[in-house]
Parts: C-alpha cells; structure tokens; sequence
C-alpha cells in the first residue's frame, strides 16, 4: 500500500498538471494561437519534448505499477511505499512549492507561453514578479515538484524524473535561449546579464 503522504504527493502532481495545461489553453486563446510547440521540434529538442513527458509519467505512473505489481517494488531498494515520515514531510513541502512556484510563474508569461521552442515563435520578453529571480522558474518549480514526489516515494521511477527532467530542461533551455537572443537581441542580452539561469539575486547590469 502506498501511505497518505504518497497519495497527497501524487494528488498534488495530478493537481499542477491540470492547471498547466488549462493556463497552457489560456495563453493560447490569448495569443491567438497554437502555443504546443513540442510537435514541431527537431533533434535534441525532440528528444527534450520526450523528455518532459518521461519525466512527469514516471512520478506518477511509476508508483502505481509498483503498487499493483509487486515483483516490481520488490526488486525495487528504494521502494518504501512512502511511510518515511520526514521524507514525507519534507517532500509534499516541496512538491508544494514546486507547484505553486511553476504554475504561477507559467500563469505570469501571458500570451508569451509557449510549450517548446521554435526559432521565431517566442513571446515578448517577461522580465517582472519570477523572472526577476530566475529566468527558468516555470523548469525550476516543476524540477522541485519532481523532487519531492521523489522523496515522499522513493523508488527507481520517482528518482529517475527529476533526473530525467533536468537534463530535458537544461537542453531546451540553450535552444531557448538562442531563439531568444536572435528575436530579442540586446534586451535578452541584458536581462540574461542580471538574472541567473536558474535562481539568485538579480544583478546590477555594469554594461
């Protein structure tokens, strides 16, 4: 069986996904059109685009297989159906954070959203409220999310997602950032200056 705190982190998981992909249906009735790019990406980003539906599939289906197949968390050394208490503690703390930091900051790109990366289909530059901390929050929040699902259930799946979701994120983050620097120019190249790539204190552009 999987414990309460297990539940309550796949509950959470469920939860964001619903609310990313109405606010991904909200930027695109904003825009006035299609912001899914995943379809449409190549090469390394393709392999991101799958990358990013791994992930999330593990977390949440990873646990269940192992719940309705025992021979699978048996083999499993991480497997504890949940019942640590301060991981579970710790990790829906997270899973918390992480999904209330991604979807607010998706929520605060507008009409400039897009799920993917094509060169000359970026939005306007959003450099206010998140961005002014970390010009990856969405990833950033998303990749906390992960990591607590990880440790409220840890098992081989959990602990592979958040992996799996860093390298996808930081692969579509240099095609991003090219696509960004070639639409915007020097106002990206300014704000990339002051702002981390995943999270600080923004500073003081001397240029």
């Amino acid at each position: 069986m999987i414990s309460g705190f297990g539940w309550a982190a796949l509950a959470i998981l469920v939860g964001y996904l619903a609310l990313f992909f109405w606010g991904s249906a909200q930027a695109a009735e904003a825009a006035g059109k299609p912001i899914w790019l995943f379809g449409r990406a190549t090469g390394r980003d393709r392999l991101a685009a799958i990358g990013f539906r791994a992930a999330f599939a593990l977390a949440f289906f990873g646990p269940l297989l192992w719940l309705v197949w025992p021979m699978l968390h048996k083999a499993d050394p991480l497997w504890t159906e949940g019942k640590g208490l301060l991981l579970g503690v710790i990790g829906i703390l997270l899973a918390s954070i992480g999904a209330m930091i991604a979807f607010a900051a998706q929520m605060s790109m507008g009409r400039s959203w897009r799920v993917g990366v094509i060169p000359g289909e970026t939005g306007e530059l959003v450099s206010g409220g998140l961005y002014r901390f970390s010009r990856n929050p969405t990833f950033l929040g998303q990749l906390v999310l992960l990591t607590g699902v990880a440790l409220v259930l840890p098992a081989i799946p959990t602990a592979l997602a958040p992996l799996l979701f860093l390298w996808s994120a930081s692969t579509q983050i240099q095609s991003e950032e090219t696509a960004l620097r070639g639409s915007l120019g020097s106002d990206y190249e300014t704000y990339a200056k002051t702002v981390p790539r995943w999270i600080g204190l923004p500073k003081e552009n001397k240029t």
